[in-house]
């Protein structure tokens, strides 16, 4: 059994929190100061939490701008190949103390705080959210950035600063209601706009056709103005950019026309094309085809990619400047995050042949090698079909290239399939079944020279059904990237009693190697490492309950086990399965009060789509169990439900390391891959979980037995989609779930209102295309299994032992280094680049191009 380090060592190492030395925090207290006064003026006397938030804020900032700089303009002299992530969400959550980390600023600024007679939590409670995504999607592409800077990779992500982020939940009398996220306004100290780099994006139109090919001509012009915010890689003084596009009006905007007298009305019609970026579309795993959407789509893409040309185009002074494309894949990779950048490929086309004036084979082969699209779901519900009658309108060239890209395409196809008029219609961009419309996943595929689904049995589904054809005739240009998460956030920021814990076993090489976790596995029987971990969970489930009651007035106990089931609410990932598995409990309890029962406190959180009645019914049926199971006196504090409301990232960060069990019971072959689940098991929960997405390769590395793995698995699912699935036969067989049901159905939880559930029920009954009740008998098994275990403190802490030593293949730094290497030809580094302490030159004018 490998031994712990000694207290000696110990002392040699720099806390992962960072160093605390004496000018370092005078030097930070006296910046804090200098922002009070110039930048807020406040005084101490008026000061306000929030005037202390940024006040801070600002003096973090001040310690990455010379880095920033000095990133870029090293960009710039060395001129690598550049990274480009296209998304239309970025999920940051919160940046003040994710800066403080990768700085190693945290102990400084803590102490600092301190020093100045304030409360640094109160403080970082203070910030906003950044709410620019949904869930899952949005939040890798946060992790990703994080991973690129960290592994010193120049890498750009771009996507829209839209006013109003992923709307906050409100939950009154059970209903989930919505309010707008009006995160801007007191403004965001971590961006900096940059109206120099402003750029015109056209919509409308028509095309002509002249001797020099086609013009698109008559568009109106919206521009795009671009806000930057820095990203720091980890202790390795790369900053890298994330490039935001905010809509604005050109000032001529609706007075050009002679006709309009009316000057007022000219000025307040700005906001129309400025609504371009107002508000993220809250929809998860849903397409809703409307214009609007199709604008921000096009507005992100024809932005980036003139920005992605300029610096292409912009070499070092006294170096000629780039005419020739011939290198453009060498120098740029476009990754598409899902289809909702699709438009770059054609756009880039449009750029290349009309403007550039390229041949078209030369123009979609540089295309082609540029591009690369990563697919995220395979519900179809969620795959993007735009009506063609609507790009017409909105983007009629760009409609004229997707279809001669088809052309091109379907010539290919019929070739390779002669007579095959199934496989032409099966393979083409655009469907013909009712209204026209083009299929945005194939415009991807055909455009890029890899595609990749982000698990492995994602990918395999992808491969074998749902692009089978494409993969058949292209299988190399399929591949698997398996998400994974930052240890930075997902570690050390939301849990650094584990973090401290973990680094003084192994040392703190893990934050940016995780797989340096597997060392953990020789001290899964050490009684003292077994004991300090049980620790940590439980000062963490500690001050969580203190959160719960401080913020919505709920009383938990603590020594309970902690059931959490967070994520976006869908009829795929089943909350209605775990909801039914609640009421069991409940039956028992109340069937017999005297019987030993594993005491749980029950923690459901997650947003419906606001136009998504069903999800909207399933936090109903949540909550109102919740109140008839919290206030029933026979079941006292064995059980408990809450329905965590406004799930966020900064939410997520207080509640997954203070988690005992982790839900994760998706139909199998419907999560693409979650990363929740990864972020879990990082932080010492168990997974309760089907053979779904990551859960698989989860199971693979920590030995399956070390998971809760239930239920059927995807050939399980096929088969009985070819048989047919009976809801009636499980409610007949299953007696537990007979009574369940029946009580639902009977109103026994509403007696006011007995039918409010009837579309619940009558979709579990007659069209649950996910299966609830299939899984229904296996889960509650697992869930035994489960309380089974949880009486055995040290074998349960264990087991935890053996899958936080299991997570090291889920760091999204593991991940990017693949797409590094395999996609985009570019290789992670860890040059350090040095400090801006250290003098360097450089020229002002060097620097502007660098941008």
């Amino acid at each position: 059994m490998a031994t712990p380090l000694t207290d000696q060592e110990k002392r040699k190492q720099i806390s992962i929190r960072g160093i605390v030395g004496v000018e370092n925090v005078a030097e930070l207290k006296k910046g804090f100061n200098r922002h009070l006064h110039f930048t807020l003026v406040k005084d101490r006397n008026i000061a306000t939490p929030r005037d202390y938030y940024f006040a801070l804020a600002h003096t973090v900032r001040d310690h990455l701008v010379g880095r920033w700089i000095r990133t870029q303009q090293f960009y710039y002299e060395a001129d690598p190949k550049r990274v480009y992530y296209l998304s239309l969400e970025f999920y940051m959550g919160r940046t003040l103390q994710n800066t403080m980390i990768n700085l190693g600023l945290q102990n400084a600024c803590d102490e600092a705080i301190y020093q100045l007679g304030l409360d640094m939590e109160e403080l970082e409670e203070m910030e906003e959210d950044a709410g620019l995504g949904n869930g899952g999607l949005g939040r890798l592409a946060a992790c990703f950035l994080d991973s690129l800077a960290t592994l010193g990779l120049a890498a750009y992500g771009y996507g829209i600063r839209y006013e109003y982020g992923i709307f906050n939940q409100k939950i009154r009398d059970g209903w989930q209601v919505e309010e707008a996220d009006d995160w801007l306004r007191h403004g965001n100290p971590w961006e900096k706009a940059r109206p120099e780099y402003m750029l015109p994006v056209h919509f409308y139109g028509r095309v002509e056709e002249t001797r020099d090919g086609s013009k698109w001509v008559d568009t109106q012009v919206v521009l795009a103005m671009p806000y930057d915010t820095p990203i720091p890689g980890y202790m390795n003084n790369t900053v890298n950019t994330m490039r935001l596009w905010s809509a604005r009006a050109p000032n001529d905007f609706n007075l050009r026309d002679f006709n309009v007298g009316d000057y007022i009305e000219a000025v307040l019609d700005r906001n129309l094309a400025e609504n371009i970026s107002r508000v993220l579309y809250p929809n998860d795993n849903f397409f809703e085809g409307k214009e609007l959407r199709l604008k921000q789509e096009y507005f992100v893409v024809a932005a980036t990619l003139q920005d992605i040309i300029r610096r292409f185009k912009t070499t070092k002074k006294g170096v000629p400047g780039r005419t020739s494309f011939e290198t453009f894949p060498d120098k740029v990779a476009i990754q598409l995050n899902d289809t909702h950048p699709a438009m770059a490929i054609p756009e880039l086309m449009r750029i290349f042949v009309d403007i550039e004036k390229l041949d078209w084979d030369t123009a979609w082969d540089l295309t082609r090698r540029t591009f690369a699209y990563t697919n995220h779901t395979i519900l179809p519900e969620a795959l993007e079909r735009w009506p063609v009658e609507l790009l017409e309108n909105l983007l009629p060239r760009h409609l004229q290239i997707i279809y001669e890209i088809n052309q091109h395409h379907l010539d290919k196809v019929a070739e390779l399939y002669p007579n095959d008029m199934d496989k032409l219609k099966k393979m083409s961009l655009i469907e013909e079944d009712g209204v026209k419309r083009v299929n945005m996943a194939h415009l991807c595929i055909v455009g890029s020279h890899a595609v990749n689904g982000v698990a492995q049995i994602h990918s395999n589904i992808i491969k074998a059904e749902v692009f089978r054809d494409f993969s058949d005739l292209e299988p190399d240009k399929f591949q698997n990237k398996t998400n994974g998460i930052t240890p930075r956030r997902w570690l050390l920021l939301c849990n650094p009693g584990l973090a401290e814990l973990i680094a003084e076993v192994i040392g703190e090489d893990y934050v940016k190697d995780l797989s340096q976790l597997q060392k953990l596995k020789d001290f899964v029987d050490d009684a003292t490492f077994i004991r300090d971990v049980a620790k940590v969970k439980q000062d963490n489930k500690l001050k969580f309950a203190q959160y719960l009651e401080k913020e919505y007035r709920v009383k938990i106990n603590p020594s309970s086990m902690f059931d959490v089931h967070v994520k976006r609410i869908h009829e795929y990932k089943r909350q209605v399965l775990n909801c039914l598995h609640i009421i069991a409990m409940y039956n028992r309890i109340r069937k017999n009060p005297a019987a030993p029962f594993v005491p749980r406190t029950v923690i459901i959180g997650g947003k419906a789509a606001p136009g998504y009645h069903m999800a909207k019914m399933i936090i109903k049926l949540i909550t109102t169990v919740g109140d008839v199971v919290n206030n029933d006196p026979v079941v006292g504090n064995k059980l408990k439900v809450v329905f965590l409301e406004n799930y966020r990232v900064s939410l997520a960060e207080k509640v997954i390391p203070a988690t005992d069990l982790s839900e994760q019971i998706s139909t199998a072959g419907t999560e693409a891959s979650g990363t929740g689940n990864m972020k879990f098991m990082l932080n010492g929960a168990l997974t309760i979980g089907t053979m779904d997405g990551a859960n698989v390769e989860m199971a693979e590395e920590a030995g399956e037995e070390n998971l809760f793995i239930f239920g059927m698995r995807v050939d399980d699912v096929t088969a009985m989609d070819k048989k047919g699935y009976d809801a009636m036969e499980y409610y007949k067989k299953i007696p537990e779930l007979k009574q369940v049901m029946d009580q639902i159905t009977s109103g026994f939880f509403c007696p006011k209102n007995p039918d409010l559930f009837k579309d619940l029920t009558n979709m579990l009954f007659k069209h649950d295309r996910f299966k609830v009740f299939a899984d229904f008998e296996d889960y509650l098994e697992a869930q035994a299994k489960v309380s089974n275990l949880y009486q055995n403190p040290k074998e349960w802490t264990k087991m935890v032992i053996k899958n936080i030593a299991a997570t090291g293949k889920f760091s999204s730094d593991r991940t990017i280094t693949e797409y590094a290497t395999e996609v985009w030809g570019v290789e992670p580094t860890d040059l350090k680049i040095p400090p801006p302490s250290e003098p360097r030159e450089f020229t002002i004018n060097e620097c502007e191009h660098a941008q």
